[in-house]
């Protein structure tokens, strides 16, 4: 048994040298600003993250951005596979060289290029530690992505995640927080000071979990989100005041001459699309309220009293 015992200590002990060198070259590697690099590199946030993400061993994770690989080599221990996305050339060496010749290497899989532009692969689980700069389009990627995931725990800077979870009358509710609690349970886990990352970013962040709903809501995305786009552009005001202004009512006469055409739906001959829009919010008790205190029941009534007399958003 001792005869037994000797290959794998000297396994692991190589593991260990390897990960105190690739340790070692990360305080040498210029980060790229440009790319939102920001290295995790405190070992109990990255194990809190690790728990929190659930990973199985028969799961198939998605990294994103794994720079020199801290968070990776957790993932591929606790995991079946790991397929790591990878802007920066120079951090898909590194990770490459700090997993070659060791029993993790053969689970590891590295696409180079940009995350928003890739055709993501199927996955289990996502763990993420995302640029500021593409969050808001990454996530809403995740979650047109088919078939679906369980879940994703991502790392993001904390007023979007505050964004994601908030309510309505908060002062961060947007756009963005109901589109992504239309289609998903978003939950915040953790935060994580600044100080935890090399090079330190400007500002917090926080550990949020999404899980999409499955089966997704029965509702059109691009007519939610092109009423959401006229409601949430003037947040404050009343909807009577928005459905006044004549841009948008010129907007929905477009949208609304288009339907009429492709489906063969004759046109008022008098139609005052004005008249017409405010009377299907008073018909729906709403035209007073504003978009700031409005939740997603109360979209879904819009969007379906909006769409009973063929008024569309896209």
């Amino acid at each position: 048994e001792r005869e037994a015992r000797k290959p794998r200590m000297a396994m692991r002990k190589r593991d260990e040298r390897k990960q105190q060198k690739s340790e070692a070259r990360t305080h040498t590697i210029e980060f790229n600003k440009s790319f939102g690099q920001h290295i995790l590199k405190n070992p109990l946030i990255i194990q809190s993250i690790i728990e929190k993400s659930d990973v199985k061993p028969t799961d198939t994770v998605l990294e994103i951005g794994p720079g020199t690989g801290n968070l990776t080599v957790k993932l591929l221990a606790a995991s079946k596979k790991v397929v790591a996305v990878e802007l920066d050339p120079r951090m898909v060496c590194e990770l490459q060289k700090r997993v070659q010749g060791t029993e993790l290497q053969h689970k590891l899989q590295i696409m180079c290029g940009d995350v928003i532009k890739v055709d993501l692969p199927y996955f289990d689980v996502c763990v993420a530690n995302i640029p500021y700069q593409v969050s808001s389009p990454l996530v809403f990627k995740f979650l047109a992505h088919r078939p679906f995931f369980r879940s994703a725990v991502i790392l993001v800077q904390r007023e979007f995640a505050l964004r994601l979870i908030a309510k309505p009358g908060d002062a961060l509710y947007c756009r963005l927080s109901i589109n992504c609690q239309l289609l998903a349970k978003v939950t915040h886990l953790i935060k994580v000071g600044k100080n935890n990352f090399r090079p330190p970013p400007k500002v917090e962040s926080s550990v949020v979990r999404i899980v999409p709903h499955n089966p997704p809501p029965p509702v059109n995305f691009l007519e939610w989100d092109g009423l959401l786009r006229l409601c949430f552009t003037r947040k404050n005001k009343t909807l009577g005041a928005i459905f006044r202004l004549d841009s948008v009512i010129k907007l929905l006469e477009t949208n609304y001459r288009t339907y009429a055409a492709v489906n063969n739906i004759e046109v008022e001959a008098d139609l005052n699309m004005k008249t017409k829009a405010l009377a299907v919010l008073e018909e729906a008790q709403l035209i007073e309220k504003r978009s700031r205190s409005m939740d997603i029941d109360d979209f879904l009534k819009l969007l379906d009293a909006f769409n009973k007399v063929n008024i569309r958003f896209c």
